[in-house]
């Protein structure tokens, strides 16, 4: 499967530069462009990408605002004529920060950066008539087998996850938004940017906050509704 992604940039020219160089890589896919970050915004409420192409001085909704606004960004590749933004979007977690005039060369890296990511993301699932299990890679060649019904809570750490479980804790690297996309949705929630949990290990829910073996983790505020209907049914 091809790796889906989205230019957002209100320079037409800038546009076609990555669009040309991606057709030329046989395993990126460009999925839409947008010359500005509000129509970017609305097209990822009904569709998901793996990578962003964007640039930071826009109309309306700059890009920095507009990384700031994704509550599970997928990666994101900064297309800019400006080097002083850099240290800004550290914060970010951006991928990479490419200066215009985008030489080709430049861009490989930036494609090979994805590759790198994208392959450590990955998890082998299993599904056997017993019980539900991935394997995770805790470091460079060690894959460690994780029972799904062994999961209490996963946080993200930047770059990096945790993942508790009742035997111990696992830190991989990965995103939440991956990983909790290869979890079955029917046993685990996202109930905020920074945590997703196993719906059957959760002990109390009490406000905007809930209780998972004696420690409280908090709901982010656009998780609340859904959180609360599918644990209370409310």
């Amino acid at each position: 499967m091809k790796i889906q992604c989205l230019i957002i940039d209100d320079e037409p020219l800038a546009i076609n530069v990555i669009k040309n160089y991606l057709e030329q890589i046989e395993d990126f896919e460009l999925v839409s462009t947008f010359g500005n970050a509000i129509e970017g915004l609305n097209f990822l409420k009904t569709n998901t990408v793996d990578v962003i192409f964007v640039d930071i001085n826009m109309p309306v909704l700059d890009g920095i605002n507009f990384i700031k606004s994704l509550e599970t960004p997928p990666l994101i590749i900064i297309t800019s004529a400006y080097k002083e933004f850099a240290l800004e979007t550290y914060e970010l977690d951006v991928l990479d920060y490419l200066v215009k005039p985008i030489e080709f060369p430049r861009f490989m890296k930036a494609l090979n950066k994805i590759n790198r990511r994208l392959e450590n993301n990955k998890v082998a699932y299993v599904n056997t008539a017993e019980r539900l299990y991935l394997f995770v890679k805790i470091d460079k060649k060690k894959m460690k087998k994780i029972f799904l019904d062994e999961i209490l809570i996963i946080e993200s750490l930047k770059d990096y996850l945790k993942i508790s479980t009742t035997t111990g804790k696992f830190i991989i690297h990965s995103t939440l938004h991956d990983f909790t996309n290869l979890l079955p949705t029917r046993d685990f929630i996202r109930i905020h940017r920074s945590y997703t949990v196993a719906i059957d290990k959760i002990d109390a829910v009490e406000g905007n906050s809930i209780e998972i073996e004696g420690l409280r983790y908090v709901i982010g505020r656009s998780y609340i509704d859904e959180v609360k209907q599918r644990i209370l049914n409310v």
